[in-house]
């Protein structure tokens, strides 16, 4: 005998958000590709670009570990996009510095992730793309503003910087 599924009372918002950024995501990876941009790459760029930042300070702005943001900063560095350097204001620290070269692609790549983002949004009418906006921001703010602490991880957490 098979047992009935029970009954939905509420819609599934996991899967409407989570389908929904896994698909702007990988239109988000296809376009940024187009220039040789990673989103992490364009996230460290546009963060480094706005202050003198560390590795670690960039790592947590970008929601990234420690190994992947090795790897980001290696492959900025081997297309000539950024470089470490000692930081201006403290010589114990390394700042990831952008060069001319990458500054240049992280106005293009800013202009590619604000056209995916004004995509996804023209497809909505203007009332709702106001709505959902706000909504959103609201939930990141308050209510899902961050995760719980549970016995079972929804993913494996990054390491924080001690």
């Amino acid at each position: 005998m098979t047992a009935m599924a029970p009954a939905r009372t509420e819609n599934d918002l996991s899967f409407l958000l989570d389908h929904t950024s896994h698909v702007l995501r990988t239109r988000m990876a296809a376009a940024l590709g187009e220039i040789g941009l990673t989103a992490r790459m364009h996230c460290v760029l546009v963060h480094a670009l706005e202050q003198e930042r560390t590795q670690i300070q960039l790592a947590e702005l970008g929601d990234m570990d420690k190994t992947t943001m090795v790897a980001t900063v290696d492959a900025l560095e081997k297309a000539g996009f950024a470089e470490r350097r000692p930081s201006s204001t403290d010589r114990r620290a390394r700042i990831i510095a952008v060069t001319p070269t990458g500054a240049e692609i992280a106005k293009r790549s800013q202009e590619i992730v604000d056209g995916v983002h004004r995509e996804a949004l023209e497809s909505l009418a203007g009332d709702e793309r106001e709505v959902l906006v706000r909504a959103l921001n609201r939930l990141a703010a308050g209510h899902l503003a961050a995760p719980s602490e549970g016995a079972q991880s929804a993913r494996r957490p990054r390491e924080r910087a001690k």
